[in-house]
C-alpha cells in the first residue's frame, strides 16, 4: 500500500497566474513609462521600491495565495509605481495634460506609503508582530501617517514643491504656517517611523529561533542599512533621497531569505523560471547562430536557414533541458545526495550511533528525496505512534494513528514491512510543485527495506534490553530476600547464641570453671565476629538502609565507612526507581571501593543529581588513576548492569590523573 498525493496538487491555477501577469504588467507599464519620461534622481527610489516590492509580493501569492506578506509586499509594490509614474508625468519638461494634478496625487502618498512599508516591515515573515503590544505603535503610526497625507494634501509641505517646478494645484488658507509647522513634524515623524520599523525587527530577530534566525539576518541588515542611511542623509544633506533609495534594499534582502531559506516553499517557481529562461536562451542564441552566422558564410536562402536553426534546435533541445533542469535543481534545492551516498550514509549512521538509528532514517530520507519534513512511524498498521522525525522531534504527546490516517496534502506515505507484516510508516512533504522522480521512488524502496530491519532491530534490542532490566530487577528483589532472611533468620539466631554463651561464661565463673568460663568468652568472640561479616555481607547484599530511608542515607553510610575523606553532594528531589536507586548506590560502592584499595588517594568526591537526562551519579578521586573497566569483575559487571537499565559505564582515568567513574541512568 502506497498513498501518494498529487505532487501537484497546489500547482498555481490559470487564474492565479493571470492575475500575477496582470499585477506585473500593470507595475511594469507605469515603471516603464515613467522612465521614458526621463531620470530625475528625487524619484529613482519610487521605481526601485516598486519593482522588487512587487515582484518579491507576486513570487509568495503565486505559490501561497492569502498570504499577508505577499498582499503587502504587492500593496507597496503599486502605491509606489503610482507615485513614480505620477512624479515622473508632472516632473517632466514638456507641459503635459494634468500633470500637477498627477505629482499632487502622487506625492500626497509619501506619508501613507511610508507606514505601509513599516507595517509590511513589522509583519515580515509571518504576517505576525513581533507581540500584541506592537498594535497599538502600528495603530498610531497608521493615524499620524493619514493626518500627514492630509496636510500634504491641502499645503505643499512636501519638499517636491519647493525643489522642482511643480505647482501646487489649488491654493487653501493658511499655507505658510502649514508649511512652517507641517514640514518638521513630517521630517520628524518619518524618522520616528524608521526607529519603530528597527525596534520591530530587532525585537523579532532576539525572540527568533532556528530556521526563522537566518531568514531575517539579510532582512535586518538591509533595515539598518535604510535606516542608517535615511537618518544619515536628512542629518548631512538635508535630503531624505538617498536613504530612500536604500530602502529598496528591504524587499531584495526579503527576497534573499525566501530564495536562500526556502521561505514559502517557493523553490519550485526558481527552479522552472531558471529552466525557462535557460531554453529561451539557448534557443534563440542557436537560432541566431544559424541564421546571422552561418546565413554570412554559406549563400543561402532564410527559409533554409530557419529550417536549418529549427532542426538544429530540436535535436539539442532535450540534451540541453536535462543539463539545465539538474543545474536548476542544483541551484534551488541545493545538493541532492545520490542513492550511493544515502545507504552509505545510512550505514555510517547505523555504525557509528546505533541508539539514533530512527533519528538517521529520517535524516537519510530529507536527505535523498529533498524532503521538507519527514516523520517516522512505528507500530501495527492500526497503532503507529512517530518514533523520528526530521528537522524537529516528534511531539512527546503525539496520538496513535492508523495508517490509512497518515495520508495528507503533500504527505507522501510509505508503508514499512518486514515479514509480510506492517511494522511502521515513513511519511515526508517535499517543496511545493515538486513530485518524486524516478530514481527517487527506487531509492525509498531500498530504503524502506532497511528501516523494516532497523525497526525489527530496534524492536529485538528493546526486548533484550526489557529482558536484562528484569534480571536485574529480579536479581535485586533476590538479593532483598536474602539480606531479609540473613537478617531475620541465621543472624538473629546467631545474636542469640552470643547471649547464651554470655550467660555460660557467668555461670563458669560463679562456680570456678575458669577454664570453661575462657573458652565460653573465646567462642563468643569469635562468634561475634562472624556475626559482624554476616551482616556486612547481608549490606552487601542489598543494604537495608536502601529500602527503608533511600539512597541519599544509604550513600551517606558509604561515605562514614570510607577510610578516605569523601565531599558527598546529592541533589534528589523525589526518589528514583527501586531499580535506579539500587544500581546508582552500587555505582557508588564500586568507586568508593576502588578508592579506598586501589587508587592512593587523598580524597574522594561522590555527586548524585536529578537533571534533564536521568539520575547522573559521578565518584572521583585524586589518586594514581589507571582504572580499565575491561580488567577484572567489578568495573565490568557494573557496566553490564548500567547497559541492562539503558545507561553507559564512563571511565576516566589517566594514569597519574585520578579516577572519574560516572553513569546517568534513566529516570522517568
Amino acid at each position: 500500500m502506497v498513498v501518494e498525493p498529487d505532487p501537484f496538487d497546489e500547482v498555481p491555477s490559470a487564474a492565479r497566474e493571470a492575475a500575477v501577469a496582470a499585477v506585473g504588467v500593470l507595475v511594469l507599464g507605469l515603471v516603464g513609462y515613467g522612465a521614458s519620461l526621463g531620470f530625475q534622481v528625487s524619484n529613482v527610489h519610487n521605481g526601485l521600491l516598486a519593482l522588487t516590492f512587487t515582484a518579491v509580493g507576486l513570487y509568495v501569492l503565486r505559490m501561497r495565495p492569502g498570504h499577508l506578506v505577499g498582499f503587502l509586499f504587492v500593496a507597496s509594490g503599486l502605491q509606489s509605481a503610482a507615485m513614480y509614474f505620477g512624479r515622473q508625468y508632472g516632473l517632466d519638461q514638456r507641459d503635459l495634460p494634468a500633470a500637477s494634478w498627477l505629482a499632487w496625487f502622487s506625492i500626497w502618498q509619501v506619508p501613507l506609503g511610508m507606514a505601509l512599508t513599516g507595517t509590511t516591515i513589522m509583519l515580515f515573515p509571518d504576517g505576525r508582530l513581533p507581540s500584541r503590544r506592537w498594535r497599538p505603535v502600528v495603530v498610531a503610526m497608521v493615524a499620524v501617517a493619514a493626518l500627514i497625507a492630509l496636510a500634504s494634501a491641502l499645503w505643499p509641505i512636501e519638499d517636491d514643491w519647493r525643489s522642482s517646478r511643480l505647482d501646487f494645484p489649488f491654493a487653501v488658507p493658511g499655507r505658510g504656517p502649514a508649511v512652517d509647522v507641517g514640514y518638521p513634524v513630517m521630517a520628524a515623524c518619518y524618522q520616528v517611523f524608521l526607529l519603530v520599523w528597527v525596534a520591530a525587527v530587532v525585537v523579532r530577530v532576539r525572540r527568533a529561533t532556528g530556521d526563522e534566525t537566518r531568514q531575517m539576518r539579510w532582512f535586518v541588515y538591509a533595515v539598518a542599512v535604510a535606516a542608517a542611511v535615511l537618518i544619515g542623509g536628512v542629518a548631512t544633506v538635508g535630503s531624505p533621497v538617498p536613504g530612500l533609495v536604500a530602502t529598496s534594499l528591504v524587499p531584495l534582502a526579503a527576497g534573499v531569505a525566501i530564495l536562500k531559506y526556502r521561505l514559502y516553499d517557493i523553490d519550485p517557481v526558481i527552479n522552472k523560471t531558471l529552466v525557462v529562461g535557460a531554453m529561451a536562451l539557448v534557443i534563440t542564441m542557436g537560432y541566431v547562430s544559424v541564421v546571422l552566422g552561418v546565413g554570412a558564410i554559406v549563400p543561402a536562402s532564410d527559409n533554409v536557414l530557419a529550417l536549418v536553426a529549427t532542426a538544429l534546435v530540436a535535436v539539442a533541445f532535450e540534451p540541453v533541458r536535462r543539463r539545465a533542469q539538474r543545474l536548476a535543481d542544483r541551484l534551488a534545492y541545493g545538493h541532492r545526495a545520490t542513492p550511493y551516498e544515502s545507504l552509505a550514509r545510512l550505514s555510517a549512521q547505523l555504525q557509528e550511533a546505533p541508539e539514533e538509528l530512527l533519528e538517521g532514517v529520517a535524516a537519510t530520507v530529507a536527505g535523498a528525496v529533498g524532503a521538507t519534513e519527514v516523520v517516522v512511524w512505528v507500530g501495527a498498521e492500526h497503532g503507529l505512534v512517530p518514533a523520528a522525525a526530521w528537522p524537529d522531534a516528534p511531539p512527546a504527546d503525539a496520538r496513535t494513528r492508523a495508517l490509512g490516517d497518515l495520508a495528507g496534502p503533500r504527505w507522501h506515505v510509505r508503508p514499512v514491512l518486514h515479514d509480510g507484516d506492517v511494522r511502521g510508516a515513513l511519511t515526508f512533504r517535499k517543496p511545493v510543485g515538486e513530485p518524486l522522480s524516478h530514481g527517487e521512488r527506487r531509492l525509498l524502496d531500498d530504503l524502506v527495506a532497511q528501516t523494516g530491519l532497523v525497526i525489527d532491530h530496534r524492536e529485538k534490542e528493546q526486548e533484550m534490553r526489557a529482558a536484562a532490566r528484569r534480571i536485574v530487577t529480579a536479581g535485586d528483589a533476590a538479593r532483598r530476600r536474602v539480606e531479609r532472611d540473613l537478617h531475620d533468620g541465621a543472624q538473629q539466631r546467631l545474636v542469640a547464641l552470643s547471649v547464651e554463651l554470655a550467660m555460660l561464661g557467668k555461670l563458669a565463673e560463679r562456680s570456678d570453671a575458669r577454664e570453661v568460663a575462657e573458652h565460653a568468652a573465646a567462642a563468643r568472640s569469635h562468634l561475634l565476629e562472624a556475626t559482624a561479616e554476616l551482616r556486612e555481607l547481608a549490606r552487601g547484599l542489598h543494604p537495608p538502609a536502601l529500602t527503608r530511608e533511600g539512597l541519599a542515607v544509604a550513600v551517606e553510610g558509604l561515605v562514614d565507612r570510607c577510610p578516605v575523606p569523601v565531599r558527598l553532594e546529592v541533589d534528589l528531589p523525589s526518589r528514583p526507581p527501586a531499580e535506579v536507586e539500587a544500581t546508582a548506590y552500587f555505582l557508588v560502592a564500586e568507586g568508593l571501593t576502588n578508592v579506598a584499595r586501589y587508587a592512593g588517594a587523598r580524597s574522594a568526591d561522590v555527586r548524585i543529581t536529578r537533571t534533564d537526562r536521568g539520575l547522573e551519579v559521578r565518584v572521583s578521586d585524586d589518586g594514581a588513576g589507571g582504572a580499565d573497566a575491561g580488567r577484572g569483575t567489578g568495573l565490568q559487571g557494573l557496566a553490564d548492569r548500567l547497559a541492562a537499565l539503558g545507561a553507559r559505564l564512563e571511565v576516566d582515568s589517566p594514569p597519574g590523573g585520578g579516577t572519574k567513574i560516572g553513569a546517568v541512568l534513566p529516570c522517568a
